[in-house]
């Protein structure tokens, strides 16, 4: 038996976890037709090899047909789902974890424009910021109606095998009736008192609870802060607790801090890149103090130590390490193993998070087997025949194909221009919020280092230096150059200079500065926020209408609060046109997409 917290078993009720990581619930929206299929299935069991003791499958199934599946959420409300559960289900059991689901109703964390159109409903008029979705004032057939459909879900989840169910309140529907800033009801449900805030939540649970039973696991993931003026308060958080403990409805609390309303908000429940971690800890930790019910908690905890930490300081009881299992499902076994140095870390960069609030399916800019289980799998095997392979480029492309090769008992050899690896990394990690990434590299280099790949830097490898390797196969890695000719121009912008040299140092700028950026990628949004500590004045520039467009919600937050911050003007729809030297001056050409139109814009330049 081992004597770290982290792998000492948990006793919730009757069932026995065999250890305290978990991953909580998330939709990596991967569904089928609504439903976990064959690709959802293996992400899932993945983890549950890996070592996780408890699986919180799907960010939010849907509980009623009126609750639009923004994420691909999984339809809890459909009877078929069921076989699908059971094979889910049973995926997990076979490597000893446990399997629960989440139950919600999104309420107007949605949009009409998803499933089959049906308007939502809410517990105010207001719209979500981050969906932009008018709900209908909830009436009381419809409470009715959506009590009877968490029961309903809850009972297909228990046919389908599952350990137990989670419902959400964070943000969606139960929680929009907590929170006094979302609730303008009177009556049974109103915003009058905490009790009746609380009344629809715990109706629900009456239902769920008759209708599976006592033995059937039930918890909730709520807001017990929602750190925002006229919300839910910290005190009203133990209170919500307490009342929920004594009522006896659940066996577990999954607590959060925030709101998710926004994007900036949700940044705050999901910390990204740059920001401490596991922020929302201690006040979780509180929340168990004061509870006799378990306490389980994810928030920005991507590494052993502090997780370990919230176990042995009894903070927590579970350690949910969800987007860490992304980057490497296999952490448990590592950690069992002895071999914590070689978990691949999460490096933050919440590339995963940031494509499902764009409609996209999760994968991990770290790890390109996540969502991928099918067809390129987390271990790889070993080949038939070795060979010799070359590498030029000891950027994270280079790196990865290189300790592919190494791995599958391939001789490696990576030859590299500079005096270091990591190419662009070693520029998005030379601002302070971002040096995180350089991980990627790390984690590459010793992994490389492990299998005995050789590196030559200060290479520039010509044909005459891979030829005199004699090499099976030759891999070209050298990525790319900044792109200084404006859109369809074939000659480069004469008086200009790149992102790159601002953000490596190599410039300097000062005086009056126009970063324009027609990629809408990091570079242009890390040059700015470098440019301003300098420049007198600093305007950012993008043809597109809308600002930055590559780089999604959560990862835009950061940027935009610094941007904001150092008064830097951020421009849309706008495209330069030409650059021309006039005296001391440098003379833009300004024009756009949208209309026939140009006008001139004078850089100085000290």
């Amino acid at each position: 038996m081992s004597n770290d917290p982290l792998l000492q078993p948990f006793q919730l009720k009757h069932l026995t976890l065999k250890n305290r990581i978990m991953t909580t619930s998330h939709e990596p929206a991967y569904p089928e037709d609504g439903m976990p299929k064959e690709r959802y299935i293996a992400y899932h069991a993945e983890r549950a090899k890996g070592g996780v003791s408890l699986a919180m499958t799907a960010g939010s199934a849907a509980v009623s047909r009126d609750s639009p599946p923004a994420f691909n959420n999984v339809l809890a409300y459909k009877d078929e789902v069921v076989p699908w559960i059971q094979r889910l289900t049973d995926a997990l059991h076979e490597h000893g974890c446990a399997a629960m689901i989440q139950l919600t109703h999104l309420g107007r964390r949605t949009t009409w424009s998803a499933g089959d159109w049906l308007p939502s409903v809410s517990s105010s008029h207001h719209h979500e910021a981050a969906h932009r979705y008018a709900p209908k004032l909830v009436e009381d057939w419809d409470i009715e109606r959506i009590i009877a459909d968490y029961a309903d879900a809850a009972e297909r989840m228990k046919a389908g095998g599952m350990d137990g169910i989670e419902i959400e309140a964070y943000g969606h529907l139960l929680d929009q009736f907590w929170s006094p800033l979302t609730n303008e009801l009177t009556g049974r449900y109103g915003a009058q008192t905490l009790e009746s805030r609380m009344q629809m939540s715990v109706d629900v649970l009456q239902a769920v609870r008759d209708r599976v039973g006592p033995d059937f696991l039930v918890g909730i993931r709520f807001t017990a802060d929602e750190a925002e003026e006229g919300g839910i308060t910290a005190d009203e958080g133990l209170e919500i607790a307490n009342r929920l403990e004594t009522a006896g409805l659940v066996d577990f609390l999954n607590v959060i801090r925030g709101r998710v309303h926004s994007e900036p908000a949700l940044a705050q429940v999901i910390p990204v890149q740059g920001s401490r971690y596991a922020p929302h800890l201690d006040f979780a930790g509180t929340i168990k103090q004061n509870s006799n019910l378990p306490v389980f908690h994810a928030a920005r905890i991507p590494d052993v130590a502090s997780a370990r930490h919230a176990v042995s300081a009894g903070l927590l009881d579970m350690v949910g390490m969800t987007r860490a299992h992304m980057a490497d499902p296999h952490i448990v076994q590592k950690i069992r193993d002895g071999r914590e140095d070689d978990i691949r870390p999460c490096v933050g960069a919440t590339y995963c998070l940031d494509r499902i609030y764009q409609g996209a399916a999760a994968l991990c800019i770290h790890n390109p087997s996540t969502g991928r289980e099918q067809t390129v799998p987390h271990q790889i095997t070993k080949a038939t025949a070795a060979k010799s392979v070359v590498v030029v480029g000891a950027g994270p492309g280079g790196l990865e194909a290189a300790r592919v090769a190494a791995e599958r008992g391939h001789t490696v050899t990576v030859l590299e221009a500079a005096g270091d690896p990591g190419g662009q990394i070693k520029l998005t990690a030379r601002s302070p919020r971002r040096r995180e990434m350089i991980g990627i590299i790390d984690w590459r280099m010793a992994q490389c280092a492990a299998l005995g790949v050789t590196f030559q830097f200060n290479t520039w490898a010509d044909a005459a230096d891979v030829s005199a390797l004699k090499p099976d196969v030759v891999i070209i890695a050298t990525g790319g150059v900044p792109q200084m000719r404006l859109y369809e121009q074939s000659d480069d912008l004469p008086h200009a200079i790149s992102a790159w040299d601002v953000i490596s140092g190599d410039v300097s700028v000062t005086g009056d500065v126009l970063i324009f950026d027609e990629a809408g990628d990091h570079a242009g949004l890390q040059a700015a926020e470098i440019a301003a500590d300098t420049a007198s004045s600093v305007e950012i520039m993008t043809p597109d209408r809308t600002f930055a467009p590559n780089v999604m919600g959560l990862n835009l937050v950061p940027y935009i609060k610094d941007l904001q911050q150092k008064q830097v003007t951020m421009t849309i729809a706008q495209r330069l046109l030409g650059l021309a030297r006039d005296g001391n001056a440098l003379a833009a050409k300004i024009g756009s997409d949208y209309a026939d139109t140009a006008k001139r814009a004078d850089l100085i330049m000290w």
